[in-house]
């Protein structure tokens, strides 16, 4: 009985039996209206209230919690989906009074419900409907939904703003009335994104639907304004935060309820103007004008009819499309270049537009040409990545290919580095052209030129090959400065080191000399190899004061790694050698106790320490010669940064000389004292007649040993053994085991002696055990 009251439209009463609470099915899933609305708005007192009510209503999709949401912001009582269940609940349109107030509320089926498919001509009437007849529609969606298409349900939007726009547009327009207000809920907020950036993708998208729907000829100028306001508010998360969910329903509910709130809903300009006793004749007289069509510019049926099955063959077309568009994504998203995808994309869209065509030119030519045109638009959204992945993929592979042919043409000394760019860059270009005009093979006549623009890619390619030009020529320019300087370190190494240890007076004369003839024949080169580089003068000048700079700083290293302090101390005991134990001819010095030792001494010494100022500075003797650097930075780099130039010509500071001097001076002095010693060692020899004396002393015991086998053997025994030992040299590791051996014997008597001595100690009485332990301290020192 139940079930047969709401299909002639009888209401059902509320639990708690209060008739101001009980719910009506004015509509039912048969499309039927009912006819006992006007007596159930009596039964909710609302009958007698003249135009002091309020009509609200719902839209949104199947399960967003619509009648939930309406249950608490106005106390009404209809039912909600059972979450274990997940099925459909409303069916058809309800409405109930609101708790405690004089507004009538309207639950509608949601859309996109999976009971009805895809008969979506139910959704369609009953969006008009709740929109024609309440005040207030509430649009209830999830966050997530914002700026989709379908899940937004701006598709059903689109339709019903076409319909309205046809059954009221032509109305004269009133500013004070006959407006509705479409108050978006976003559901599950975050709290992520702000509620204005929600609100703009709201608000553009129905702009962006109203411009698009077709409108009548004398209607062309209308705006939404014209008709409709929006308004957007949020709700949390009803499950996660709870809460807060409660809290925001109930300042929503102060817009309904409260008229000093200055967002209050119910504005006059919003109201019918239909009495209450009149609101069930007037939804009945629009659900017939919907139902019937009858004597209304809506859409005939023919145009709803092309519209539905043209969205139903573009929809087929286009999942055929996207398979196969599929297909090349993955490899163009991981950098490859598809070859033929231009003319796989025409085919596609050709074969896409051919079904389309076939099956929807049929019916409604308006309605078909603009749905081609809808298709055709989506086509290129989807083909439109592809594209311009493509593009970024062959943008790739020709400058991958123009880098390795510039690295391939420099290789070697003989090449021209502006032809080898040159002949690249020709190349580079034509295969980007011919990849181009391939993949421009899916544009129609019809198309956009920005759509398929690939300008912009190549002015890009463009600016990156001369990038890469400019430092490739830049890199080959350092490799011919690092060439060049790896040149002068050979060419002045070995002559260098021998100048610097010969340490004759022109020493300086003989090394800036060889440098700068080195240095002038790698300018040379330098100069011959920079011409193929189209390098303007004033890069040559600074190329040639960076290798100026870097040959100087290696001779400069040169010099420090043959002044530093061991070496330059060899270097002058060499020298004083020479001097010393040398003479004129070159023959060594056996110095007797007549030689005057003291003279040649001090020459030698003097002569040797007028080196270091020799050393000190380098400062020819020719001021022909010279060498100078530019003081200005050539370069803002931190390697080549300015400096002070006149500085890097003292090799050593007068304190490091200092140093040295007192350092040879020592060493000066222990040849000497070893000179002296030799002649006092030539002086002191044995006495003749002392040998005679050890013969008649030791003739016996000499006697003795030679015809004592045993001791004979024991002599010529120890002879070999020492023998051995200094032929091996073995002398020194002998005494070092002997001394070991020594050390371990010693420590190990101290050990066992304490251990001795420290057993009774422990057990003897206290007056003893201090004169015990004096005792073995006694013993042991």
């Amino acid at each position: 009985m139940a079930m047969e009251a709401l299909v002639n439209g009888h209401s059902s009463p509320n639990r708690d039996g209060n008739p101001k609470s009980e719910r009506l099915q004015i509509v039912n899933d048969e499309k039927r209206f009912t006819p006992e609305l006007s007596a159930q708005i009596e039964r909710w007192g609302l009958r007698d209230v003249g135009f002091d009510y309020n009509v609200v209503a719902v839209f949104g999709s199947q399960s967003t919690g619509k009648s939930t949401l309406l249950n608490r912001l106005f106390g009404t009582t209809f039912d909600v989906m059972n979450e274990s269940n997940r099925q459909q609940t409303t069916k058809g349109i309800w409405m109930c009074r609101g708790q405690g107030m004089n507004v009538m509320v309207m639950d509608v089926e949601g859309t996109d419900g999976r009971e009805r498919g895809e008969d979506q001509d139910f959704e369609r009437k009953s969006a008009l409907f709740s929109l024609a007849s309440s005040e207030v529609l509430i649009i209830n969606l999830w966050e997530h939904q914002v700026g989709l298409y379908q899940g937004a349900n701006m598709g059903l939007l689109k339709t019903v703003f076409e319909v309205n726009l046809g059954l009221f547009g032509k109305r004269t327009l009133d500013v004070t009335t006959g407006r509705t207000l479409l108050l978006f809920v976003i559901r599950d907020h975050l709290g992520v994104t702000p509620l204005s950036n929600l609100s703009r993708t709201l608000q553009a998208d129905v702009t962006k639907i109203w411009d698009s729907i077709s409108k009548p000829e004398d209607l062309q100028d209308r705006k939404l304004e014209d008709y409709f306001d929006l308004a957007f508010t949020t709700l949390p998360h009803k499950i996660l935060t709870a809460d807060k969910f409660e809290e925001g329903v109930a300042d929503l509910r102060k817009r309904f309820t409260d008229k000093e709130n200055p967002d209050f809903v119910f504005k006059p300009i919003y109201h019918k103007r239909i009495p209450a006793d009149g609101v069930a004749h007037y939804m009945e007289g629009i659900w017939e004008q919907v139902q019937s069509n009858k004597d209304l510019d809506l859409p005939t049926q023919q145009e709803l009819l092309a519209q539905f099955r043209c969205d139903e063959i573009a929809n087929v077309a286009l999942e055929q499309f996207s398979i196969q568009a599929r297909s090349q994504k993955r490899p163009i998203e991981i950098g490859n270049v598809v070859d033929g995808l231009g003319a796989m994309m025409r085919s596609w869209k050709d074969q896409a537009l051919t079904q389309f065509d076939r099956e929807a030119s049929r019916y409604h030519k308006g309605v078909y040409h603009k749905k081609r045109n809808d298709l055709t638009g989506q086509l290129n959204s989807i083909l439109s990545p592809l594209f311009l992945g493509q593009l970024k993929n062959i943008h790739k592979s020709v400058l991958i290919k123009f880098k390795e042919e510039l690295r391939d043409g420099v290789r070697g000394d003989n090449y021209n580095y502006g032809e080898v760019v040159s002949q690249a860059r020709e190349r580079l270009e034509k295969r980007f052209q011919e990849a181009v005009l391939e993949v421009r093979k899916v544009r129609e006549d019809s198309d956009s030129e920005e759509q398929w623009s690939w300008r912009e890619e190549e002015e890009l390619l463009r600016a990156e090959v001369e990038a890469v030009a400019t430092q490739m020529r830049s890199d080959e320019t350092k490799k011919m400065l690092n060439q060049s300087e790896r040149n002068i370190r050979k060419g002045i190494s070995d002559p260098v080191e021998l100048y610097l240890t010969e340490a004759k007076p022109d020493m300086w004369d003989k090394v800036l000399t060889l440098f700068q003839g080195t240095l002038e024949k790698a300018e040379s080169t330098y100069i011959s190899k920079a011409k193929s580089f189209d390098c303007t003068d004033a890069e040559n000048t600074l190329a040639l004061a960076v290798l100026r700079r870097r040959a100087w700083l290696a001779l400069r290293s040169k010099i420090d790694e043959q002044i530093a302090d061991t070496a330059l101390i060899g270097k002058l005991r060499a020298r004083f050698e020479d001097k010393f134990r040398y003479d004129e001819n070159g023959v060594p010095r056996v110095w007797k106790p007549g030689d005057d030792i003291d003279s040649a001494f001090r020459q030698a010494r003097d002569d040797t320490l007028e080196l270091i100022s020799l050393y000190a500075s380098i400062t020819p003797k020719d001021p022909s010669i010279s060498f100078t650097l530019p003081s200005e930075p050539v370069s803002s780099s931190s390697d080549e940064d300015e400096f002070d130039f006149s500085s890097t010509l003292h090799v050593l500071s007068p304190t490091k000389a200092a140093d040295i001097t007192t350092r040879f001076r020592r060493d000066a002095d222990a040849f000497f004292v070893e000179a002296k010693r030799s002649t006092v060692s030539s002086v002191a020899q044995i006495p003749v007649w002392m040998y005679a004396v050890l013969v008649v002393l030791g003739w016996n015991e000499a006697m003795a040993i030679l015809f004592n086998p045993l001791y004979f053997v024991l002599v010529i025994g120890a002879l070999s053994v020492m023998y051995i030992i200094f032929q091996l040299n073995l002398s020194g590791p002998l005494y070092q085991v002997t001394i070991t051996v020594t050390d371990e014997i010693r420590r190990q008597i101290t050990k066992r002696l304490r251990e001795h001595f420290s057993e009774p100690a422990l057990a003897a009485p206290n007056s003893n055990s201090r004169d015990k332990d004096i005792k073995e301290e006694d013993f042991v020192q």
